[in-house]
């Protein structure tokens, strides 16, 4: 909690800005069509094979398979191979370390189809799945043959029980006693990023926020009429009108003088779509999506003007500069190679001595909203703590990361009653520290 000095204080350091309008035309952002992500995407995908050889000899894998089903596709799938549909009982693709031969890509899905040939080698008839299968094994002899199983994530431990008998039944239980965990090789190929991704990614953050201000805007919300279910369906209305498909709900919180917070698990829990949006309050939107193969994950906070205010009162500003100083401290904090569990600690150390009350959850953005890779949070710190390296890892140069973080305080002009500020923020790492895609929030949105 700040005193009341100490946030004066803050927001003359900070030098707060007291109002960010919401209502500003812009020229909409325009996602790439269909079939350009396509081909966006299956340009990526061969960069992507190329780093696969590589990793899967750190792993000490020496084939991975990926098997996947009609109704029942595999979350590995598309990003293993060209993200077209493919109607097929079930699909299998086997990343082979050939040796000198380099990496051997192979797939029997349920029919031919040209755009995997491109990719994979594949048997003329698909028919004939099990000699395909057991040829490249008997060929290559690996050692360990990679499976998602017994991972900590769906999509490192994706693989079907009777997937799993399915192989069984081909290869025999003496290339089964070679099935392994390839967890590891998962997650390193889902958490690292690609140079190309770099630009489009910002694209989609850009449309983000351009959707978020709108939800905010008087297009949307009519203070004493609009209701946060109203938000919410416009929201997902409009991702339909953008091509873009929700990963999660959107979600809206609201903090209103004299109105006891409700909470969820430590957290701010979501409002009641009932709830009437009315002036005096302070709003907060959780949104993101998938498009591209990749996921957005994205928090601002607005606040509702009150007949005769032309800005939010000071101490809810000072609450949002306290959350913009929480974000300095541990987007400098961060650096490739270092423990999360170390920025994590350094973090709030920082927090505490400059008496702010914060929390932090960000976690790796990517393939997935709540991506594979290393997240900065309360786990980290714990398992370095305990010497676990499965939760503590280093930070990745070049990563993605939602900064995502809250602080809380007690507002003056709101009768010293509690109140949380939290932003998210999509960014990347650089070698001095985590970049933002686009610049952060330093002023509510007003409506």
């Amino acid at each position: 909690m700040l005193r009341s000095a100490s946030l004066a204080a803050l927001s003359l350091t900070l030098g707060i800005a007291c109002v960010q309008p919401s209502d500003v035309v812009v020229t909409p952002i325009e996602l790439p069509t269909a079939s350009q992500q396509i081909a966006i995407r299956e340009a990526w995908l061969e960069q992507r094979h190329e780093m696969l050889l590589p990793m899967m000899r750190r792993h000490d894998i020496d084939m991975w398979i990926i098997l996947t089903e009609e109704f029942h596709e595999d979350p590995l799938y598309r990003l293993i191979a060209p993200p077209r549909p493919l109607p097929a009982n079930r699909a299998t693709f086997v990343f082979v370390d050939g040796g000198d031969s380099g990496l051997v890509r192979a797939a029997v899905p349920g029919f031919a189809e040209e755009s995997l040939a491109r990719f994979f080698e594949c048997p003329e008839d698909p028919r004939d799945e099990a000699t395909f299968l057991t040829a490249l094994v008997e060929r290559y002899q690996p050692e360990r043959i990679g499976l998602s199983i017994g991972g900590r994530r769906g999509m490192t431990r994706s693989l079907t029980h009777d997937s799993y008998l399915h192989l069984v039944e081909i290869l025999g239980d003496d290339a089964a006693s070679r099935f392994f965990s390839a967890d590891d090789l998962i997650e390193e190929y889902l958490a690292t990023r690609i140079p190309d991704e770099l630009e489009p990614y910002r694209k989609m953050v850009q449309l983000t926020e351009q959707i978020g201000k709108r939800a905010f805007s008087s297009e949307v919300v009519t203070p004493g009429t609009t209701t946060v279910g109203d938000v919410r369906r416009w929201i997902y209305d409009e991702y339909w009108r953008r091509r873009v498909t929700p990963w999660f709900q959107p979600d809206i919180r609201v903090q209103r003088k004299g109105m006891e917070n409700p909470m969820s698990r430590g957290f701010l829990a979501v409002a009641d779509e009932a709830l009437v949006i009315e002036p005096g309050d302070l709003l907060h939107l959780d949104i993101g999506f998938d498009a591209i193969g990749l996921a957005t994950d994205w928090q601002k906070m607005a606040y509702v003007l009150q007949p005769g205010e032309t800005e939010p009162p000071a101490g809810l500003q000072a609450g949002l500069a306290a959350t913009n100083q929480l974000q300095d401290v541990l987007t400098h904090a961060a650096r490739p190679g270092r423990s999360a569990g170390d920025v994590y600690r350094e973090t709030m150390a920082e927090m505490e001595r400059l008496g702010i009350t914060a929390q932090i959850y960000s976690h790796p953005l990517g393939n997935h909203g709540h991506a594979m890779g290393t997240g900065i949070d309360f786990r980290a710190a714990k398992a370095s703590e305990e010497g676990d390296d499965r939760l503590d890892r280093t930070l990745r140069l070049g990563a993605y990361m939602a900064i995502e973080l809250n602080t809380s305080q007690t507002v003056p002009e709101w009768n010293d009653q509690k109140v949380f500020f939290m932003l998210e923020d999509p960014a990347h790492l650089e070698a001095d520290g985590f970049v933002f895609f686009l610049p952060r929030q330093e002023a509510f949105y007003l409506r």
